[in-house]
């Protein structure tokens, strides 16, 4: 956790400097970004391995990392891409690998060329794509290159553009000698003849030439300091309350980073820890005039260490992080060549904008965008191709078809239009030319995984299973999908009674509960089953018959061959005509220590909403308050399985007299164990009516339009579960038709008030 507190001279001053200030703190892996606007202080980060050394220079920046070098651009046309305002955008041009030498600071010399402080090897050094590094200066008492950090070099100060000064924690020429006088074994060098400027000095670091004068910070004093070059005599402008380390001026003022100093043998016996009890962690700004604090900005939490500070001349720049998606779509080309690029589409720019609307799942505005394109060009067939997905995506049916169908009659082969309109015609019931438009979007891609598996689960809806199941491999290659790889074979469903198979469940809970039932056929097939699971599915699936073991990784060497439970009714060839629809064939574990519910009236869950993220649930779940008219079965005793439940439902739940069980639903075996005292389960389509129906218990569906294949269409039955009763609606939305169903059912069932 990151948390920072700031004087409100600190946003102050960066607004009046027009300045942003860049903040390396190596030991959260993190640039802090300050900057003002509005008279308040904004932060943001910018993850890195390890950041130490910063250096700017004309719309460049340097960042030294781990074993890394970064270096960045600022390109302002970028920035004008993003949502919000910036006045510099810098974008990561190049990397260069180092290697481990614990680079400290970076600085750019007036011919542009970056100078490095090698600290394991001594020495400075700049950059060949060559070389890691190729030395250039070493401290005359250092006797040759190793990584040893025999001195701790550290800091790096250019005079008239050139490197001039070096700072030290030791004199010494052995593997990390200067931790033997760490407390006042400092030197100030000269570069490049090697003068030993003084001596003396507490951990210096951050030598800078700046305003005719030379500074450098004593970070085991704590102390700003300012030495006279030819005398070396040494001068403390100021006291600050932290290890002082990273340096960097505007005009009269001195941005200075602190850092807590850590209690370890490294920064024991320091001046500054005899002098400070409380040391922070920040930026502290001084005014070279006096001394005097103007305004200091204090990091807590996560952030403990600073090392390096930098000014860039922006009011509000942006930093993009290596993994940033507007990398993919920024360019700079040199002057020459931008004379001969062709000037932007003005229409292409109104696409861009409408994709990235429709990515983040903006459709309204994704759309108007669209037709926006398609006003100025009736022909543009990409801007009609997406219109025509935004508004599946919709479900607006009847405007998207002349869309789609306008696509198709001008590229008859575009499979993903083909695979559009086909959703298009299944959201208006029109099977047929459903399965004529995946088919026509196959017959263009065969490989089209996705018109494969809306082509599946049509099939699976339609009750043809036979096709069905075999289409609905090609979940396998959908674009993302994360397949099992291994070297043992895939099971085809051959008797391998010597032989151990493990089968899988997948991300979908339902189609777990449902798909159990084929676990004995399975076992009984093989030697041994072994079923890899979610953990809050493992206590109720350990206790399917067959099942020999459950886990929740895959053990590489324990098994033979092996099938995605989701698979199994494929390979067991399943119809509906020879489905295992016998009940229970899931049980509740023995002593689970759940509550006893009353027994003195009928007891009926209830589940109104489908907690999972998946785009179709939307007409899975009825709002809560439709169910209010079910209550007036006053004979009966109700109890909420739903979970998670928000606190405004939990209330509405204690007002109308239902007992909320969410704190007992742990996993799907306490579920179990609760709905197992049940009579009645009335639910949307969720994982607990599934599991409702695998235990036996009578179950009432809700069923949403569209609804899951599973439930077939136009039945009230299903040939999954014999105990369940399956109330549709008739209108897309139209929950309170169900709901009134429902409730004269249960007046038939139990009576009312009356």
């Amino acid at each position: 956790m990151f948390t920072s507190q700031h004087t409100p001279s600190f946003p102050a001053l960066l607004q009046q400097l027009g300045a942003t200030l860049l903040v390396s703190t190596y030991q959260s892996g993190r640039i802090i970004l300050l900057r003002a606007r509005d008279g308040v202080l904004n932060t943001h980060f910018c993850a890195l391995d390890r950041p130490m050394g910063l250096a700017a220079r004309g719309g460049r920046l340097a960042v030294a990392t781990g074993f890394q070098v970064w270096e960045y651009r600022d390109l302002p046309a970028v920035g004008a891409k993003l949502p919000e305002p910036c006045d510099a955008c810098y974008l990561p041009r190049r990397m260069h690998v180092t290697g481990d030498i614990d680079s400290h600071e970076l600085v750019y010399a007036d011919d542009d060329e970056l100078w490095l402080v090698n600290t394991r090897m001594s020495c400075l050094c700049t950059l060949d794509p060559a070389y890691s590094v190729v030395p250039r200066w070493r401290p005359p008492f250092v006797s040759g290159y190793d990584l040893t950090d025999r001195c701790h070099l550290n800091g790096l100060a250019l005079r008239n553009g050139r490197p001039a000064y070096v700072t030290a924690l030791g004199e010494t020429d052995s593997p990390a000698g200067w931790r033997t006088n760490k407390a006042r074994g400092g030197v100030l060098l000269e570069v490049p003849g090697g003068r030993v400027i003084a001596r003396g000095l507490s951990m210096p670091h951050s030598p800078r030439w700046q305003a005719d004068r030379l500074w450098l910070l004593e970070s085991g004093a704590g102390t700003l300091t300012t030495i006279d070059p030819a005398g070396g005599r040494p001068r403390v402008i100021a006291e600050l309350p932290g290890f002082t380390r990273g340096l960097d001026f505007a005009g009269r003022y001195a941005f200075v980073g602190l850092s807590q100093v850590r209690e370890t043998a490294i920064f024991a016996g320091l001046p500054l820890t005899e002098r400070v009890a409380e040391r922070h962690c920040g930026v502290w700004v001084v005014d070279l005039t006096d001394g005097a604090i103007v305004a200091f900005v204090v990091f807590t939490g996560a952030v403990q260490e600073i090392f390096a500070v930098q000014l860039l001349p922006h009011r509000f720049p942006i930093l993009l992080e290596a993994t940033d998606a507007l990398l993919r779509t920024s360019y700079s080309l040199p002057d020459e060549a931008l004379g001969q690029v062709v000037a932007a589409d003005p229409l292409l720019a109104v696409l861009e904008r409408a994709n990235a609307r429709h990515q983040e799942g903006r459709l309204e505005e994704a759309r108007a965008l669209y037709r926006e394109v398609l006003g100025q060009d009736p022909h543009h067939p990409t801007a009609r191709f997406q219109l025509g997905v935004a508004l599946v995506e919709a479900e607006r049916w009847s405007e998207a078809e002349p869309e789609l169908v306008q696509v198709i009659a001008a590229q008859p082969a575009h499979a993903e239009a083909h695979n559009s309109l086909g959703l298009c015609r299944a959201g208006q019931e029109r099977w047929g030319e459903a399965i004529e438009h995946f088919d026509a979007a196959i017959a263009a891609d065969r490989q089209y995984a996705t018109a494969h598996v809306n082509r599946a689960l049509l099939l699976l809806k339609l009750g043809r299973y036979a096709e069905g199941w075999s289409e609905y491999e090609w979940r396998w290659r959908l674009p993302g999908r994360l397949t099992f790889s291994g070297p043992q074979a895939r099971w085809q469903g051959e008797a391998i009674t010597d032989k151990t198979l493990l089968v899988f469940t997948e991300r979908n809970a339902s189609e777990a509960i449902r798909f159990a039932r084929f676990l004995p056929p399975a076992a009984r097939r093989c030697r041994r089953l072994i079923l890899v699971c979610a953990d809050v599915l493992r206590p109720l699936l350990g206790g399917v018959e067959g099942v020999a073991e459950t886990r929740l990784d895959i053990p590489p060497d324990r098994f033979d061959l092996y099938c995605p439970l989701s698979s199994l009714p494929g390979v067991l060839d399943c119809q509906l005509d020879n489905l295992p629809a016998t009940v229970p064939y899931l049980r509740a574990p023995d002593h689970l220590g759940v509550p006893r519910l009353a027994a003195d009236t009928p007891r009926i869950g209830l589940l109104w909403a489908d907690a999972a993220t998946h785009p179709g649930n939307r007409h899975h779940s009825c709002p809560i308050e439709r169910l209010a008219p079910l209550f007036t079965a006053s004979k009966a005793g109700w109890y909420s399985l739903q979970t998670p439940i928000a606190a405004s439902d939990a209330a509405w739940l204690d007002a109308h007299g239902v007992i909320n069980l969410e704190p007992e639903l742990t996993d799907f075996a306490r579920a179990a164990a609760l709905i197992d005292q049940l009579d009645l389960v009335i639910s949307v389509d969720t994982p607990l009516a599934h599991l409702a129906g695998a235990l036996g218990k009578p179950l009432w569906m809700l069923l949403g339009q569209p609804s899951d294949g599973c439930w077939l269409l136009e039945r009230a039955d299903s040939p999954w579960y014999p105990t369940a009763r399956l109330f549709r609606q008739q209108r897309a939305g139209d929950w309170e038709d169900v709901i009134e169903r429902i409730r004269a059912a249960l007046d038939g069932l139990f009576g009312t008030d009356g």
